[in-house]
């Protein structure tokens, strides 16, 4: 049997847009075929299941029964990839948690594949967090992403020596860019509740048609396409350990 993947997308700093990122990757991996599940740790409300209500469960990942939901499926889920959305502010409390129970050294030993999507916003605060952040991710495959999509701020390269002192200080981090995003196309599909696959093809949540600005609808498409470039080009995929599937690139109607 194949081993599992699974994916930690997060932050400690609120507000940058962990949640928009899992959602690309929960249509990234569909486009891909490559069955995938998600958990949103938001309890008990829940962000991640309102666009992905089929493949999403929602957990208190800071109680154990909520994390064995996910970890102790992982061997008997029909999917592949794991999505763990991480709270604001519990990353750090995460991460060690997997240490405490082992899994850190099960994918240290090659039975799982595990990443760290670390997402990060414009602000010292949210840099700052990449030194703890790397100190407990063990062998796991560590992407800092920074996050336009809320904004056009800059994360530092007009000042090398800051931009480095960060980004440069963990060996084999790959960087993420994820651009920014038109913020009434961002608010149209917000609104519409559905993922940005549906709302490109101008489909409702049931799949029937909609009627969904063209305007807004080639944004998206087009916003997409780049943040899948992204995770094309760190081969995604290939870290999966599953042979690349004809995707179907974000398209018009």
């Amino acid at each position: 049997m194949a081993r599992p993947a699974v994916i930690l997308v997060g932050a400690d700093k609120g507000g940058v847009g962990k949640t928009t990122v899992a959602r690309t990757l929960l249509d990234y991996f569909g486009a891909h075929h490559m069955p995938v599940r998600a958990f949103d740790t938001e309890s008990p409300r829940g962000t991640l299941k309102r666009f992905h209500p089929e493949l999403t469960e929602i957990v208190d990942v800071t109680q154990v029964p909520g994390q064995m939901k996910i970890f102790d499926t992982l061997g008997t889920a029909d999917a592949k990839v794991t999505v763990i959305d991480v709270r604001a502010g519990l990353l750090s409390s995460t991460l060690r948690m997997l240490n405490d129970i082992g899994f850190v050294d099960s994918a240290k030993r090659g039975q799982i594949a595990f990443a760290v999507f670390h997402i990060l916003g414009p602000s010292i605060a949210s840099l700052q967090e990449i030194a703890e952040t790397a100190s407990t991710i063990g062998e796991a495959s560590y992407f800092l992403v920074k996050n336009f999509v809320n904004n056009d701020a800059s994360f530092f390269e007009w000042d090398p020596a800051t931009y480095n002192s960060y980004f440069k200080r963990i060996k084999d981090a790959e960087e993420i860019t994820v651009p920014h995003l038109s913020e009434m196309a961002c608010e149209q599909v917000e609104v519409a509740s559905i993922p940005f696959v549906t709302f490109i093809a101008n489909k409702t949540a049931s799949g029937e048609p909609a009627n969904y600005s063209f305007v807004l609808r080639g944004y998206v498409r087009h916003w997409l396409s780049q943040v899948w470039n992204e995770y094309d080009r760190v081969k995604l995929i290939d870290w999966v350990g599953a042979k690349l599937a004809n995707a179907a690139r974000p398209a018009a109607e």
